[in-house]
């Protein structure tokens, strides 16, 4: 989901990198819009869309969990959700009980997803990237 803030950085980022060298210098050889799009300005903006699509991810995923833990997500019976489990263990009284896994095996997921999104959008960052790549 692209929101306006994604849109608006998306098109400052647009307009500074159609203003570069690269983009004149093709544009003097007699490159089309068509090719200066694909093969300058996409490759160049494309890594900061994906970033924020990780981003996204990773703060849907925080956020569906503390709603789901306060009570406000799906009411269904068929759906669980790490936040409902959380919920269900606090009100159990997990940790005053002492049963601890009830809250650290759901938190400990919700962390490891967040983090594994993380760590791969930063791994696809160094590929796609062009200002990342080594030479």
């Amino acid at each position: 989901m692209i929101t306006f803030g994604t849109a608006r950085i998306v098109r400052a980022q647009v307009f500074s990198v159609k203003e570069r060298a690269f983009v004149e210098r093709a544009r003097a050889v007699g490159a089309g819009d068509y090719h200066i799009v694909i093969k300058h300005i996409f490759p160049n903006v494309f890594p900061l869309m994906f970033a924020n699509a990780i981003l996204t991810i990773a703060i849907s995923i925080l956020s569906e969990s503390t709603l789901s833990f306060i009570g406000l997500g799906p009411h269904s019976s068929e759906v669980v959700t790490w936040g409902s489990i959380l919920e269900n263990a606090d009100n159990a009284f997990a940790i005053q009980r002492g049963l601890y896994w009830w809250v650290a095996v759901p938190g400990l997921c919700i962390v490891g997803v967040v983090l594994s999104f993380t760590f791969i959008g930063n791994a696809l960052d160094e590929v796609f990237n062009p200002r990342l790549r080594r030479r």
